[in-house]
């Protein structure tokens, strides 16, 4: 049983959906159909049965009241007619059986009956050749029973037609059951076709620009495979987006990488033939060199970070913001001497907690006090704060250098994306990118803004559990 189960298992896992689609819904179809018409047969059979049955009821009850008094009687011949009952009287005693010899048999239970202590009952029989129906009953007021015969053969004709017909409105329902089914894994499968072959088509050319058409039809209509492809063409949209976005940073960053690079290899070329320099010239080429190798450093570390899209779950802990804010001003007045900065926490923030990574928090937070600390003018303050609002804590850093211009306010948090006045100094373009994706990471939103009266306002909102 066991081997026959697994072939079974292994010729269904085998088979395309559609086939087993098909199979299913007309094994169903056919079942029912099957079903149906047996239940039809046996419903005919018992109808014809019983309709006979109360014909030699009826007619047993007119004999009763006709031949009460006459005593055992032989039966006839009758029985050879079909619409003609074949009737005989037998006593209880055999001794008081008539002279002629009974066409209907005779058996104890038809003793038992006419001495009453047998219920009436129905027999099926053969009389001279021919199927009969016989009704075996107590005679009232009398020690004998009546016994009541018709021929049964148009009744069992008439089951046999009746089942040659159900016969073959079942087979034509099994076909028309094995039609339905394919008509159903077409149409059901449609969009699952669709779905296969655009994945295939991805597979084949790398385009994640294709997507699955589909069928149009009354809004809040669609079915669970309309909803699949739908949820499949989002999913591509959201690849296509990914795939441009990393072809976009694989340019931004050769781009990025090629200008320090060629300075370093010039560089390393120069300080090849530094037996032809002099020692100001070495050592301005060796400083050159080391300050170049520092760029690329943090330009290769900014990209692997750019790379990480999710928090390392394990290095999640409670953090203080008020404390985090804190040590980031402190480590930027450190690198910062030039610039004033401005530190002013809510009271009611000073023992709040969140969800987070302290390090990537606190690399945020320097970014954005590192990019204030460089749009500020010497001796220009930078605010940093950290206030309790709804649902969370915001922390906000403000400059007052020259602002974000209307134009480049949407781009601010692209990756390698610098305005007109921030080209000539340094950086790569990736700070405020950080900044963004670790905000995400965490759960929070980071904001960019212009301030009233000058410079620029980022706004960091972390949600409170």
């Amino acid at each position: 049983m066991s081997g026959s189960r697994g072939l079974g298992a292994r010729w269904r896992r085998r088979r395309p959906l559609r086939t087993r689609l098909a199979l299913a819904a007309s094994a169903a179809v056919a079942l029912v159909a099957v079903g149906v018409c047996a239940a039809a047969f046996l419903i005919i059979r018992v109808q014809m049965t019983r309709q006979l049955d109360l014909n030699l009821s009826q007619t047993a009850g007119q004999v009763s009241k006709e031949r009460r008094n006459w005593g055992p009687t032989a039966s006839d011949d009758s029985c050879r007619y079909q619409a003609v009952p074949c009737v005989q009287i037998v006593p209880s005693d055999p001794a008081r059986d008539p002279r002629g010899r009974y066409a209907l048999p005779v058996g104890e239970a038809t003793r038992q009956v006419a001495a009453g202590h047998h219920a009436a009952y129905y027999s099926k029989l053969t009389v001279g050749g021919h199927p009969v129906r016989m009704f075996t009953t107590h005679l009232p007021g009398t020690r004998e029973a009546l016994q009541v015969a018709l021929r049964s053969d148009t009744v069992e004709r008439g089951v046999r037609q009746a089942a040659w017909a159900l016969s073959v409105v079942g087979a034509a329902g099994v076909l028309l059951a094995a039609a339905l089914g394919y008509w159903v894994s077409r149409t059901g499968l449609a969009p699952v076709a669709r779905l296969t072959a655009t994945a295939e088509r991805i597979a084949a050319t790398r385009d994640a620009g294709h997507r699955i058409e589909l069928p149009t039809g009354p809004a809040g209509r669609e079915d669970e495979v309309t909803r699949l492809a739908a949820s499949f063409n989002v999913m591509l949209g959201e690849l296509e987006q990914s795939v441009a976005a990393q072809r976009r940073l694989v340019a931004d960053a050769s781009h990025e990488l090629r200008t320090p690079l060629t300075a370093l290899r010039t560089n390393a070329e120069l300080l090849a033939r530094a037996g032809r320099l002099t020692e100001a010239q070495r050592e301005r080429a060796s400083a050159a060199l080391g300050r170049q190798l520092r760029e690329v450093t943090t330009l290769v570390n900014d990209l692997i970070e750019l790379a990480r899209d999710e928090e390392p779950q394990p290095l999640v802990e409670q953090v203080r913001p008020a404390a985090l804010l804190a040590h980031a001003v402190g480590v930027a007045r450190e690198h910062w001497p030039e610039i004033t900065f401005e530190l002013h926490t809510d009271p009611a923030a000073d023992d709040l907690t969140v969800p987070g990574v302290p390090a990537r928090l606190a690399r945020l937070l320097s970014n954005l006090l590192d990019n204030a600390a460089k749009f500020s003018p010497p001796g220009g303050p930078v605010a940093a704060g950290l206030a309790v609002v709804p649902g969370g804590v915001e922390l906000t850093v403000r400059d007052h250098g020259p602002g974000i211009a209307a134009a480049d306010l949407p781009h601010v948090f692209d990756r390698f994306y610098r305005a007109d006045a921030a080209r000539a100094l340094p950086g790569s373009g990736l700070g405020l990118a950080m900044a963004r994706q670790i905000a995400r990471a965490h759960g929070a939103v980071l904001t960019a803004e212009a301030a009233p009266g000058g410079g620029a306002c980022f706004r960091l909102r972390i949600p409170v559990p």
